[in-house]
């Protein structure tokens, strides 16, 4: 494994980020048309100051933990298996240079559902040497669990759950490192409407509450483009009736708000049906899996995500493909700049929850990803979305919607 110092690294300079409120297209097509021919987006700028998990190698404490919770095994595990391995290498690289400080990731498996993740969580907070998390995930355990965390005053640094009311529930332990889906809906639906083309957009939605979510906030911002609207359920693999009523209404547009376990099915069923609509899926769809699932379907979808690229990470991407033998997915840059903010929590002398707790809700910052500073209700200062494509097999960027 590399040893990775990542002050030099490429990454969204905090000047280059936007405001929760400004989300607005940018079209690189010059026709508002396909953007399938559009050029690849500039690199965002450096940033000089990237917070690095290895630090000065002088680090002292005794034998500490952190958590990864969330889904491992579960369906739609490669999301939560993209976190995971993002946190694990910052770990790895801090215990690799900081001999008098070794911390453990200790790993609990959610299974991403509102169900398991009390027990679950439950177990985390009974732990007394977990002094930090990164998770939940997704937003249905998270909503269902949030509180527990809060109760026992423990950090937890989301790298991907995006539901908006997640941070109205007055939790002091909750803090999210992206944005939420009241930025990503309207920039989905300006990328839709702006770069796509799209007059008349389908907005199809899953019944958990992170597909509620988005899907709510994204009608809101299409306005009259909505067409037509219908709901699926989760594990569902018949789409036909709602397959059927999209190919009668012909949108230029189908936004899939859910994750990829269904969408992959239900984007292969409307291909096999006809419909030529553009497939927009969000973060919780854009994985690899989905790709697989798809089939030639894949090849007409793009994705919307409050991600920034992994390809702009050169020293972050080697190390991850150099541990985990693969490229880093969704989400993982982000649980690496998460968990880096809790190692350095450590390093600065916090020993308990309290510290820790303290330490992150002050911490102002710059990781690979983004700057990080949180407001009193765990929401950063300024974000950014992305959106995606599908091009030889593979999810490359397209273009940062400004």
């Amino acid at each position: 494994m590399q040893k990775a110092r990542l002050t030099k690294v490429i990454v969204l300079a905090a000047a280059g980020v936007i405001s929760l409120s400004a989300c607005a297209a940018r079209d690189n097509s010059g026709s508002g048309g396909d953007a399938s021919s559009a050029p690849q987006a500039a690199a965002p700028s450096a940033a000089a100051n990237a917070a690095d998990p290895a630090g000065d190698g002088k680090a002292q404490c005794a034998p500490t933990s952190i958590a990864y919770a969330g889904t491992i095994n579960g369906a739609n595990a490669a999301l939560g298996q993209n976190i995971l391995n993002g946190a694990k290498l910052a770990v790895d690289q801090h215990n690799k240079a900081n001999a008098g400080c070794q911390v453990k990731l200790e790993q609990f498996d959610t299974e991403g559902t509102p169900d398991k993740a009390p027990g679950i969580v439950t177990q985390i907070v009974n732990t007394a040497g977990i002094i930090g998390v990164v998770g939940l995930p997704f937003s249905g355990e998270s909503k269902a669990a949030g509180n527990i965390f809060n109760s026992a005053g423990l950090v937890t640094v989301t790298p991907s759950a995006t539901n908006p009311s997640l941070s109205e529930n007055g939790w002091k332990t909750f803090f999210r490192g992206l944005g939420n889906d009241n930025t990503q809906g309207p920039a989905a639906a300006k990328f839709m409407t702006g770069e796509l083309g799209a007059k008349k957009v389908c907005v199809i939605q899953d019944d958990s509450d992170y597909g509620t979510g988005l899907a709510t906030s994204t009608i809101k911002a299409l306005g009259s483009a909505v067409s037509c609207q219908d709901k699926v359920k989760t594990k569902q693999t018949d789409f036909s009736a709602v397959v059927n009523k999209i190919k009668g209404d012909k949108p230029d547009a189908v936004f899939y708000s859910g994750y990829y376990q269904e969408a992959a099915p239900f984007a292969q069923q409307l291909n096999d049906a006809g419909v030529t609509a553009k497939f927009v899926g969000p973060d919780g769809v854009k994985d690899d899996e989905f790709v697989k699932g798809a089939g030639d379907a894949a090849k007409n979808a793009y994705f919307t995500c409050p991600c920034v690229p992994a390809d702009q990470f050169t020293k972050f991407s080697d190390a991850y493909k150099a541990e985990t033998g693969k490229d880093p997915g969704t989400y993982s840059p982000e649980a690496y700049d998460l968990a880096t903010i809790l190692l350095k929590g450590i390093d600065s002398g916090k020993k308990d929850r309290a510290g820790l707790l303290d330490f992150v809700k002050n911490y102002d910052g710059q990781g690979i990803t983004k700057h990080f500073k949180w407001n009193d209700h765990g929401e950063l200062s300024s974000t950014t979305v992305w959106t995606y494509k599908v091009e030889n097999g593979k999810i490359v960027r397209n273009t940062e919607i400004k």
